[in-house]
């Protein structure tokens, strides 16, 4: 279904609808980059809701059918962007990129580089996530130019060099939420949906931290929207959550009779367990490099507009997506994530099954 795209006036701004409140907005024409998968797929949307001109660019490979009413521009951006030459844009959102010349080529092809760049980021960029210790947008990012979270920093240095001052950065932890193709969150979806003894790990009362992929994408719509120039953590929830609440939630939204049996961090390693793979959200406290990956401090994006949706929300309509897509479908980003068969034998072999 298209999305409304508001009443245009003579002097190009819309006037749309947002959480209750008339706002008007300047019409923009917006380039995503990639756009149907599944943070670009939101991005879209938003845009879309908000009554911007979307373009977007991508390889023709994923979910060809979406978005039938706007403007599709086929090409590769590590080898072919002629479909981008000449082409010029008021904005580019860009969930993509995570190599320095992926930028570069972009700018390379279009007639003229655009007003704003929002560039997705990741909180991979920083150097570690020592145990306990809360960090910002001025941590240390990983040097080098080798491994996904090197690139990313790495990347956003060539866009705050090719644009100073018209760059907004945004580094999410966990996106979830309808479309994900990665498994992470909708592990935990399905798994309380099935019910029975569930395996939950480490200190129920330990924070976690993940953010609903609209919630991004309606934020990268405002940041280009109001040129902000900024680096900002885009993580979530607005106060803390624990994995004892969020799994807790689960169970409610799903009317669901599973039973959470918890096992310690150490408990959970000795049974072989992967951390964020094989059990998502979940990485042991103690580990040096990772234990505090969840104590981003998110308080700048609150102040630059970021709004969260209710987890409730999030969690049924993950789930209504789940039950509408079926079996999870094949995907590079697919992670391996626990067995039921491994699960159940770890509880026994505890005791607790």
């Amino acid at each position: 279904m298209q999305a409304s795209r508001g009443d245009c006036t003579r002097n190009g701004s819309r006037l749309i609808s947002s959480n209750s409140r008339d706002e008007r907005v300047t019409f923009m024409r917006i380039l995503v980059m990639g756009g149907t998968l599944f943070l670009g797929r939101h991005i879209v949307e938003a845009a879309l809701q908000r009554g911007h001109d979307v373009t977007i660019f991508n390889r023709g490979q994923q979910n060809p059918s979406l978005f039938p009413e706007i403007e599709r521009l086929v090409g590769d951006r590590d080898s072919d962007l002629s479909a981008l030459a000449g082409r010029q844009f008021d904005a580019v959102i860009d969930p993509s990129a995570y190599r320095p010349e992926h930028v570069d080529l972009v700018l390379s092809a279009l007639k003229a580089p655009p007003k704003h760049y929002t560039f997705i980021s990741s909180i991979s960029v920083y150097r570690s996530f020592p145990p306990g210790t809360r960090y910002d947008e001025n941590a240390d990012t990983l040097p080098g130019h080798e491994g996904y979270g090197a690139l990313k920093a790495r990347t956003e240095a060539a866009i705050q060099s090719a644009m100073p001052g018209r760059v907004a950065i945004l580094r999410p932890g966990l996106i979830v939420g309808p479309y994900d193709p990665t498994g992470r969150f909708t592990y935990w979806i399905r798994r309380v949906a099935t019910g029975g003894r569930i395996l939950a790990p480490g200190r129920p009362d330990r924070p976690i931290q993940f953010i609903d992929a609209r919630d991004v994408a309606q934020w990268c719509v405002q940041m280009a929207e109001s040129n902000a120039n900024a680096v900002l953590n885009a993580v979530g929830p607005a106060s803390t959550l624990t994995m004892e609440q969020f799994l807790s939630r689960c169970i409610e939204v799903a009317s669901s009779r599973a039973q959470l049996v918890w096992l310690a961090d150490q408990q959970v390693l000795d049974a072989g367990i992967e951390g964020w793979t094989e059990l998502p959200l979940w990485i042991a406290e103690s580990d040096a490099e990772a234990g505090g990956i969840f104590l981003a401090d998110n308080s700048r994006a609150l102040r630059s507009g970021l709004a969260f949706s209710p987890l409730a929300r999030t969690i049924q309509d993950t789930l209504d997506w789940t039950r509408e897509a079926g079996a999870e479908t094949a995907s590079p980003l697919l992670v391996d994530a626990l067995s039921a068969p491994k699960e159940h034998a770890t509880l026994a072999r505890l005791g607790a099954a």
